[in-house]
């Protein structure tokens, strides 16, 4: 049995962490190479994190606070943390972290990838699991969305727009399309057909959990 999708996609991470230094950018707004890691420190190791990510301007100074301790241990360090894992229960326990952690340590891996100008990856298992990804999420990601979406994976199939009026169909490849759930429309190869008001909607809207 080959690595786990997740600890596959942290090593990458990690070594591409190294390869483009601390100020690299990535394609979360305002965060560099050193932030990034910084907030992935904090989301494994300090039970805090999820106050700030879930609790808004009420815990923005905490965020900041903890960011700042993070980042002041320096890059490296972070890195080595990164790659040694997760010291808490949750995300170590076979088949519960590859749930917690593939997507994140996929999406964050194509943050670096992408902002620094790499194309998309050839990776059959990585195209599996993002297209299982679609078909489970796909509908819970895009209900914030300004109109009704169909996902479509040339090859695979596709995930239907529900409710009525007018829809847009979102074509692309399965990694593709998880980045466009995950909010990274302007780094993702996808094609959007449909009414151009219903196109223009879907470019203006926010998607994700």
């Amino acid at each position: 049995m080959g690595e786990p999708l997740d600890a596959r996609e942290r090593a990458a991470l990690c070594d591409l962490f190294l390869e483009v230094g601390p100020g690299a950018p990535t394609l979360c707004e305002g965060w560099s190479t050193l932030d990034l890691a910084a907030h992935l420190v904090l989301r494994e190791r300090d039970p805090r994190t999820p106050l700030v990510i879930l609790g808004g301007e009420r815990f923005a100074g905490l965020g900041r606070r903890l960011m700042d301790g993070a980042r002041s241990r320096g890059y490296e360090a972070l890195v080595e943390r990164l790659r040694a894992g997760p010291p808490l229960v949750p995300w170590r326990v076979p088949g519960l972290r590859t749930l917690l952690n593939a997507n994140e340590w996929f999406v964050h891996h194509e943050d670096v990838r992408r902002a620094v100008g790499r194309g998309p990856r050839t990776d059959p298992e990585l195209d599996d699991f993002a297209w299982t990804t679609v078909r489970r999420l796909g509908p819970l990601m895009l209900r914030r969305a300004r109109v009704r979406a169909a996902l479509v994976a040339p090859g695979r199939g596709d995930v239907p727009a529900r409710g009525g009026g007018p829809a847009v169909r979102v074509t692309g490849d399965p990694q593709e399309l998880v980045l466009v759930l995950y909010g990274r429309r302007g780094a993702a190869r996808v094609e959007v057909d449909g009414p151009p008001e219903a196109v223009e909607a879907f470019e203006r809207g926010r998607f994700g959990i």
